[in-house]
């Protein structure tokens, strides 16, 4: 079996089209379709299903993809402890951040990573809790912080920070003496506000959900937004309060522009992890990220 064959493979099953895969390997389509066509041979059975949707792997397509990543990836551990053995850890790592964490934490990221992986390939990846746990799942990403994951023996994981939610509201909520209100607000007045929060299954919308469940309510939200710079720029307008950490406001532009407010009777806890697979082995150059990724966290948002 060839390896060039099976990469071209599994990437086609994993992103569900060849179109996709050929971009993503740049490898011209119809040379991407001759190798998969050429494996199929080999093995006498057809891999993919295609119609006018892309590709699906067929039930042995999915048995040699749980199989092609695992083998694909020895290859790579393999190579990467060459490396290491000649003094250099190199090798691809790809991380999934959250965007309440990307804007803050990105540049110094990568700058710890340039300064002691010089020789790895990184990629990072910005993206909503559910979708970075299905890139960990296919391979995708090697590594993703994640809000609240569930305890799952796919995945192994570890503590970066225990946060509180705030409720974070436009500037127009001031005392008298023209400072930001901070004094803590029942969760149960925070239900009876317009709220902006994220679509369901986002991890920070289930956790408030669950919370004011405890307390037989449910939020108020006026707007779902998937996206974190247009909800904290609808907030500001006056269009509803949002939900989020403290340390959200710190990369924005103009955070005078919004009053905090502390969450109580019950406060809603948040719990930020780093997720990696317990299904593909951990090479040298990603424990070495898994430290420095751990590192950065805790300086950016304190512990």
């Amino acid at each position: 079996m060839d390896l060039k064959q099976l990469e071209y493979f599994v990437r086609v099953a994993e992103l569900g089209s060849f179109t996709r895969a050929s971009i993503a390997l740049d490898v011209a389509q119809p040379a991407l379709s001759r190798q998969i066509r050429l494996l199929e041979v080999e093995l006498r059975q057809n891999l993919l299903t295609r119609n006018g949707r892309g590709a699906v792997p067929t039930e042995v397509g999915k048995l040699l993809l749980e199989h092609g990543r695992g083998i694909l990836h020895q290859v790579a551990l393999t190579l990467e402890e060459l490396s290491a053995a000649r003094g250099a850890l190199a090798g691809r790592v790809s991380i999934g951040l959250p965007p309440s964490l990307s804007k803050l934490i990105t540049v110094p990221l990568v700058k710890a990573l340039r300064e002691q992986l010089p020789q790895a390939n990184l990629t990072l990846t910005e993206g909503f809790s559910v979708l970075m746990h299905e890139g960990l799942r296919v391979g995708n990403l090697d590594l993703a912080v994640l809000y609240n994951p569930d305890q799952s023996g796919d995945m192994e994981m570890c503590t970066l920070h225990d946060d509180e939610l705030v409720l974070i509201s436009p500037v127009t909520a001031k005392t008298r003496n023209g400072k930001t209100r901070a004094a803590p607000i029942k969760l149960g007045s925070v239900a009876e506000l317009p709220l902006i929060l994220p679509s369901r299954p986002n991890a920070f919308r289930l956790l408030i959900e669950g919370e004011m469940m405890t307390i037989g309510k449910r939020p108020n939200v006026v707007l779902e937004v998937d996206s974190l710079n247009s909800i904290l720029s609808l907030v500001k307008e006056g269009m509803g309060h949002a939900i989020l950490p403290s340390y959200t406001l710190s990369t924005f532009e103009n955070a005078s522009a919004f009053g905090v407010t502390p969450i109580n009777s019950p406060c809603i806890k948040s719990r930020l992890m780093l997720v990696w697979s317990a299904r593909r082995p951990t090479t040298l150059t990603q424990k070495r990220t898994a430290e420095i990724v751990t590192a950065v966290v805790r300086q950016a948002i304190g512990r």
